[in-house]
């Protein structure tokens, strides 16, 4: 912990202090799935069409929840951009979304789902609950508080925006002064609105909102977006993955679940390329496993997700720690800021040293 939780640096970043994490809350939507799971609520290879039918419309049939979680599901992008208003009615969004076609063959690329991924897994759990609660309610009801976290997907009113970190974010259009460090294909493609890239990563369209810089703000906080809108305290996430990492006894999760998540997806039939990213990807069930250009962790069992600018949570369960970070000011990396990595790899040094 430190540093300042304001712009103008006069407030000392506090015990306390919560802070939005963008795609770093895909890890904690992943963790409710598989709770989801362990309880026997769903089946990964089962189609999600049995739990939810109005998802199978346009083509959408035969995908699997594995195939979903797995960023193979083609459903990356929206055809057309989603205002508050529709974001903040489930019935409304979950209408939209189900209308959705795939952007190609199920199975057959990978493309990250940076945003819509955590609205299907919302509804996912929804239906499959006997009490058709939202993914931040069952998250909050079942992980956070049975942890004694501080972590929420959709942020009640009850908690003072004092407490909550200033963002010092950028628009996307400073990405191409930072191609040495970001994809370049992916950065060449988010400028142009037509691109799958684009239309994956810039799906929330209303007043005053341009892109993740806009996204600090009240009104989106109480929003539920299980895939970039948690805001809680940092070492919340670390507690989180700590319990998957250590065999989630005081959740409950059995140890198939854990099985299936330290496993990489099968790779697509036609290769690892990201078709959002531009850079070749590994995923599992809601988490990024590690790859060449992103090694994260004491072995290839660990999983996590890194969130825009740049947060990063992971487990690591041959090491049994969970580990976190997050800064209010935005970086230009996808992974590796040298920020977070510095933490990241003093932490492994210490293990091994240890063991």
């Amino acid at each position: 912990m430190g540093g300042y939780r304001d712009l103008e640096r006069s407030e000392p970043w506090q015990e306390d202090t919560l802070v939005l994490v963008y795609s770093t809350t895909k890890g904690l939507a992943g963790m409710t799935v598989a709770l989801a799971h362990s309880r026997g609520l769903l089946d990964f290879d089962e189609k999600v069409a049995t739990y939810w039918p109005e998802f199978a419309q346009g083509g959408k049939e035969s995908i699997t929840v594995r195939q979903l979680l797995s960023h193979q599901a083609g459903l990356s992008g929206l055809d057309r951009p989603l205002d508050l208003k529709t974001i903040a009615d489930p019935d409304a969004l979950a209408a939209t979304i189900t209308r959705q076609k795939p952007a190609r063959k199920p199975g057959t690329r990978h493309g990250y789902h940076g945003i819509s991924l955590g609205w299907y897994e919302g509804e996912l759990i929804r239906r499959v609950d006997a009490r058709h609660r939202s993914l931040g309610r069952f998250f909050h009801e079942e992980i956070a508080k049975p942890l004694g976290m501080e972590f929420y997907i959709g942020l009640p009113s009850t908690v003072p925006a004092s407490r909550i970190a200033e963002i010092k974010a950028y628009r996307p259009a400073r990405m191409l002064l930072h191609m040495n460090t970001m994809p370049p294909g992916m950065v060449l493609a988010l400028m142009n609105p037509r691109s799958l890239t684009s239309r994956s990563l810039n799906q929330i369209k209303d007043k005053g909102i341009r892109g993740p810089a806009d996204l600090n703000r009240p009104e989106i906080w109480a929003l539920e977006m299980p895939a970039l809108g948690g805001v809680g305290q940092v070492r919340s996430i670390a507690k989180a993955y700590g319990e998957f990492a250590t065999g989630g006894r005081e959740l409950g999760i059995t140890e198939g679940t854990l099985d299936a998540l330290i496993k990489p997806a099968v790779p697509p039939s036609q290769g690892i390329r990201d078709m959002v990213l531009h850079v070749d990807t590994s995923f599992s069930l809601g988490f990024i496993k590690p790859f060449p250009d992103f090694s994260f962790g004491t072995s290839e069992k660990a999983y996590g997700t890194p969130g825009f600018g740049i947060s990063f949570g992971f487990a690591d369960p041959d090491a049994q720690v969970g580990f976190a970070y997050a800064p209010n000011r935005m970086g230009f990396h996808n992974w590796d800021d040298p920020r977070e990595k510095a933490l990241r790899d003093a932490l492994i040094r210490c293990l091994r040293a240890q063991g």
